[in-house]
């Protein structure tokens, strides 16, 4: 016995109009959380790569005890104010910087190895000099220079939405007068 259907309900199981609209209103927001995403673990990852180079341009500067541009009498101001420079570079607020909140440590240089001897830190930085450098032969010494700098997501509708986050940068460079 055939069954009894309606034309109408016929032609609403089989019409396909509309069906667009339908898989773009779900697939849409998806595709826009993934790119917004993207873009801003694409801002994290360029101001990680940001406080790192600033990290090893003030390594590098407290290494220099003999720089041209730099103040002979404080290394720990040279090396401030090579990383404020290359994080203003950035376009990035150098006050936002902190000093981590567990410095690395590092064995002391032993005394008479040629090194200079300073030492210093700020709020914002953590410089260590001279330190003996890990995985090194015995008597090398370096500057260590480590901080971190704050990102905030802008992600709706995650855990990550307007959450802080500490993007940590380091550096150790060798002592030039070695």
């Amino acid at each position: 016995m055939k069954r009894f259907r309606p034309n109408w309900v016929s032609s609403l199981v089989l019409d396909t109009r509309g069906a667009e609209i339908a898989e773009a209103a779900a697939v849409l927001p998806l595709m826009f959380m993934v790119l917004l995403g993207i873009f801003w673990f694409g801002q994290a990852f360029s101001i990680h790569g940001a406080i790192t180079r600033a990290a090893q341009e003030g390594a590098r500067a407290g290494a220099a005890p003999n720089c041209t541009t730099c103040s002979s009498t404080n290394s720990t101001t040279n090396v401030i104010n090579a990383i404020t420079a290359v994080l203003q570079a950035a376009g990035l607020d150098p006050t936002q910087a902190q000093a981590p909140a567990t410095p690395p440590t590092f064995t002391a240089c032993p005394t008479g190895s040629g090194s200079m001897v300073w030492s210093g830190s700020s709020s914002n930085f953590n410089i260590q000099a001279p330190v003996q450098l890990p995985n090194t032969a015995t008597g090398v010494c370096g500057v260590s220079v480590a901080f971190q700098y704050p990102f905030q997501f802008w992600l709706p509708f995650t855990p990550l939405n307007k959450q802080k986050i500490w993007l940590s940068a380091s550096a150790r460079v060798r002592l030039e007068n070695q």
